[in-house]
């Protein structure tokens, strides 16, 4: 008889064991593990509290109960403390008032939590004995644990929703901000534009100086509008992954931009990639268009290739412009940063390159001399 005892406590106590972790739900979490104790072994009422010096807290109770949130008096604190794992106790009037369900006579069995508090187990029958608490431990102790689990993955949650949350607000508000900066950016263009035309003849040289000078500016404006819209939306939509051939793309590419007569673009064989068209047209065409805009040779050169690697694709673009100084190689990927005056420059572009590298899993960086040129490198995963 005693055999097919300790038999049975074994099973009932794999049971209990398989019977955590089945969720990362906290009260689903609750509700597998301690309906399964409950049955198993005749008890009326399970609780758990959370308990500091200022405050306790119910977490969860079995069947529903009152929400417990107040301050614990010396004598729940003294009992509360006094628990280094277990304890049985006899429902008194302490347990009463820390309980979220109305029990009276019978027994209560405490176990400590950890930092997750505390457990209640309550009996009507008086049939919790200290062989209980014994095989209960073990398993009472991994419940702790994967409530634990269970905060951590609910706090995790709750940081990505917020951050989610904010994202779009971010989104929203560059739209929003967008929208109201290129109303009068159009007005201050088309007016310019009649001017220029209206009084073409009374403006002196500097006067059309003046007039060409504005009209630049709003369009640097329009584009660095445009360039914070596209940065702030370059992670917000699904990645498409489906084949681009950039030999294709680099064609495309160099037919919608202006390329300077004294500059030549040199393309080597460059493969078929996973990926989504519009995002790899943004990375190239900023990268060229910046090789374009710092060459100040007589007779510039723009390369442009590929090198197979293990699992991903090398991509270079190199030219022999102007170069950058090393101190900067991390400043140029900022957003707004910008080495140069430059009035087609909107600090932007390199950061745009850098954060579809990084949608990718990829890499970016370079190699540069002064006066003699830039390698910008960045890799791409093949799948």
């Amino acid at each position: 008889m005693k055999i097919e005892n300790h038999i049975s406590d074994i099973l009932q106590l794999y049971e209990f064991s398989m019977a955590i972790g089945k969720s990362l739900n906290y009260k689903e979490s609750c509700d597998v593990f301690l309906k399964l104790i409950l049955k198993r072994k005749n008890l009326n009422a399970a609780w758990i509290l959370e308990y500091n010096e200022n405050q306790i807290t119910s977490r969860y109770s079995i069947p529903l109960g009152q929400e417990i949130n107040h301050n614990p008096n010396p004598i729940v604190s003294e009992l509360l403390n006094s628990i280094q794992e277990s304890k049985i106790i006899d429902s008194n009037s302490i347990i009463e008032d820390i309980s979220p369900i109305d029990i009276q006579n019978g027994t209560v069995a405490i176990f400590s939590l950890a930092e997750q508090g505390f457990l209640f187990l309550f009996s009507k029958k008086d049939n919790l004995k200290t062989k209980d608490l014994l095989q209960l431990q073990p398993v009472i102790n991994k419940f702790s644990v994967g409530l634990k689990a269970c905060k951590a993955f609910s706090e995790q949650q709750q940081l990505l929703n917020n951050l989610e949350s904010r994202n779009q607000e971010l989104s929203d508000y560059a739209h929003m901000v967008s929208h109201d900066l290129k109303s009068p950016l159009r007005s201050i263009d088309t007016l310019t534009s009649w001017l220029e035309e209206d009084y073409k003849e009374k403006f002196d040289k500097q006067g059309k100086q003046q007039l060409h000078l504005i009209r630049n500016s709003v369009e640097k404006m329009d584009t660095l509008i445009n360039g914070i819209l596209e940065y702030s939306t370059i992670a917000k939509n699904q990645i498409e992954t489906y084949d681009v051939d950039v030999n294709t793309l680099i064609e495309d590419i160099l037919k919608i931009i202006q390329v300077p007569n004294h500059i030549t673009i040199t393309t080597h064989e460059l493969p078929i990639i996973k990926g989504d068209k519009y995002r790899l047209q943004q990375l190239f065409q900023n990268l060229i268009d910046n090789a374009i805009l710092y060459n100040d040779k007589p007779i510039g050169t723009i390369s442009i290739g590929a090198n197979d690697k293990d699992g991903f694709w090398e991509f270079y673009i190199s030219d022999n412009g102007k170069g950058i100084d090393n101190v900067y190689f991390d400043k140029i990927f900022k957003t707004f940063e910008s080495l140069e005056s430059n009035m087609s420059s909107t600090g932007i572009g390199l950061s745009i390159v850098k954060k579809i590298v990084n949608l990718y899993g990829g890499n970016i960086w370079l190699i540069s001399k002064l006066n003699e040129g830039t390698t910008f490198y960045f890799t791409l995963k093949k799948h």
